[in-house]
């Protein structure tokens, strides 16, 4: 197995060393902008009051030792080591024509380019850049490189820092070529030097350059990790043993993380990074859970850098190896635990669905007593969460915030205590006791973006609409066929036909209210606006059914969640065929089937009484999170 070195190399100890630029990169083409930024930072570095052991860090410098045959190939010294840059070659450069403008009483780093002709020889140009005075457009290596050294040679020279400050940063030299500080590893700018072992370099700067992969904070602390000087005298087998479990581990734990049902049960969407295990890092980082280690910086090698501080700095390298990993696999544990734990993972999912900080709820998990201590504790941080809406007999409406949003966190932990209550019915029953319980879906709820539905349309559709007329009518067919006189029946069919002299569909309509017998809402403008009328449902689903009518919306539903699409011909049919299937959370198909209301069978509509007996689900569900339903506990008080 290949042992990846990583350091942290500053720009003092790269003088005097060869690196060689394989012509499978691109030129040197750092634009004008990008060498600026990298001067100011380097300068705002030299101006900062800094701890002693401060220092600067520039992004990866991967590299490869050459040997012997590759050397002689490319007419190299082989008596000297040359190292073949993969990654870096922009900012080594760069930092090359600096050095080259300080005019150091010192030797600078050697770049040796493989891509050279007769006509172009890179090297050599860069080795006489000095003499340049204008910018030279002979050869596009050569225009970027004119151009970024005069760019450089106006900024030094144009009073925008003090240059015997910028030098000392960027070297610890003053400019006469003395070493300032005796810790010369302090206070300067370094590279993250990775240097890459038996992997094919190709391979590498293909996947860092062309995939657009970038060195991960995880790739470079697993490199620490394998480090061999962190095994202590273990003799090579052992060594090589422990290595590769480590390995395995490691790879296990990604592999999990792969999985979107765990991954976004921790986070939400928009995780860029390649691999997932670098958030664990990052936590223990944030948390400082191996200890304070100052001067790490705030970039995106932050966490690289703490890791790096604790390997050493640590004097018993082997219990430090093993403290640390110990550690990660902690977090991924407790993590592990919470994901397999049908009340954890519920409770856990939906705080951090609602913007909980999952490192705060490892330390609660950490400092509490016991796992129903834990339990006891999300509880009450969930009725915070639910503060605004915890009044079911409310309209909540806030400035650009409407009712339906406001009760999204109440709608969703209902969906969630449903879910748990019914695992909790089922594993009474001995035969259920394996886990092979329903778990609500938080990849999905964030995959899909779900919305908030009125039930019953808030503005009542008028059916003016033929296509709206008849859609009722044929429903109405089915839904009442066996009390419909044959009269009746041969009327509404004659409508859908669009036979002559057919009824008028307002006549028709009275007729079927009088055998229906709907529930007109008391106060429709204003109930119609509370948590009783609504349901969570995924944004396409939600778009694709609009203002239609409760039997249309039952039955688009009920495709979505067989993965079909039905709907009544005019031969007064029901037509099925495959469809687009979505997850209907388990509240919304419980209120489409009318599963609170054991009393009726009315599929036409959503009555008052139905929402009536949705409110008390709602409520008997979510009493211990202090929901409350004022309506009730006014009429109590009246009837006292």
């Amino acid at each position: 197995m290949s042992e990846n070195k990583i350091d942290l190399k500053s720009v003092k100890e790269l003088l005097g060393m060869h690196f060689f630029i394989p012509s499978y990169q691109r030129g040197y083409r750092w634009t004008k902008q990008q060498v600026l930024d990298l001067l100011n930072d380097i300068k705002g570095f030299a101006e900062k009051k800094k701890d002693e052991y401060e220092f600067y860090c520039v992004q990866p410098l991967v590299v490869k030792l050459m040997d012997n045959k590759e050397k002689e190939q490319n007419n190299l010294n082989t008596n000297e080591d040359w190292y073949e840059v993969i990654d870096g070659q922009q900012r080594l450069t760069t930092i090359y024509l600096i050095l080259e403008l300080l005019s150091l009483p010192t030797d600078l780093y050697e770049l040796k380019f493989q891509r050279e002709t007769e006509q172009v020889n890179v090297t050599n140009y860069l080795k006489n850049i000095s003499k340049i005075t204008e910018a030279d457009d002979s050869h596009i290596d050569y225009s970027h490189m004119s151009t970024d050294f005069l760019t450089i040679k106006q900024w030094l020279n144009g009073g925008n820092c003090n240059k015997e400050d910028f030098c000392n940063a960027l070297l610890k030299y003053d400019l006469d070529g003395n070493i300032e500080n005796p810790r010369d590893k302090a206070n300067n700018v370094r590279f993250i030097w990775y240097e890459s072992v038996n992997e094919d370099p190709i391979e590498v700067f293909t996947r860092l350059n062309i995939g657009k992969i970038s060195l991960t904070n995880a790739e470079l602390i697993k490199a620490l990790f394998l480090n061999r000087s962190n095994f202590g005298n273990e003799d090579f087998e052992h060594l090589k043993l422990r290595q590769n479990e480590i390995a395995n581990e490691w790879d296990d734990i990604e592999y999990t993380l792969q999985n979107d049902d765990f991954w976004l049960f921790l986070h939400e969407k928009g995780y860029d990074r390649p691999t997932r295990i670098d958030f664990i890092f990052d936590l223990i980082c944030e948390q400082k859970s191996l200890g304070d280690f100052k001067n790490i910086g705030n970039d995106d090698y932050k966490t690289f850098r703490y890791f790096y501080e604790y390997f050493k700095t640590k004097k018993n390298k082997q219990d430090n190896l093993e403290l640390c990993w110990n550690k990660v696999k902690s977090y991924f544990r407790t993590f592990k635990e919470w994901f397999d734990d049908l009340e954890l993972y519920h409770y856990v999912g939906y705080l951090i669905h609602l913007g909980e900080r999952l490192d705060k709820l490892y330390k609660k998990w950490e400092g509490a007593e016991s796992k129903v201590a834990f339990i006891d504790y999300l509880k009450n941080n969930i009725k915070g969460k639910i503060q605004l809406c915890k009044d079911l007999s409310k309209q909540y409406e806030l400035p650009g915030c409407p009712s339906k949003t406001v009760c999204k966190p109440l709608l969703l932990l209902h969906n969630i205590k449903a879910t748990i209550d019914q695992n909790n019915q089922l594993s009474k029953k001995e035969e259920y006791k394996l886990p092979v319980f329903f778990k609500f879906p938080f990849h999905l709820l964030k995959k899909e973006n779900w919305d908030v539905e009125h039930i019953d349309p808030e503005t009542k559709n008028e059916l003016k609409d033929e296509k709206d007329q008849k859609e009722w009518l044929k429903y109405s067919y089915l839904g009442l066929k066996t009390s419909l006189s044959e009269d009746l029946k041969e009327k509404i069919k004659a409508f859908l036909k669009n036979e002559d002299g057919r009824e008028s569909f307002g006549a028709l309509y009275s007729e079927i209210e009088k055998i229906n017998h709907s529930e007109p809402w008391n106060d429709p403008e204003h109930d119609k606006n509370k948590i009783w009328n609504f349901v969570l449902l995924d944004a396409g689903t939600n778009r694709g059914y609009g203002n239609s009518i409760f039997a249309t919306k039952r039955s688009c539903i009920i495709g979505k969640d067989q993965g079909k699409t039905y709907c009544v011909n005019d031969n007064l049919e029901i037509d099925s065929k495959n469809g687009s299937i979505a997850f209907v959370p388990p509240v919304t198909k419980n209120v489409f089937i009318k599963y609170y209301n054991t009393t009726v069978n009315n599929l036409l509509e959503w009555s008052e009484s139905d929402a009536k007996y949705y409110k008390e689900n709602i409520f008997d569900a979510l009493k211990e999170f202090d929901v409350i339903d004022s309506q009730t506990i006014n009429d109590g008080d009246n009837n006292e």
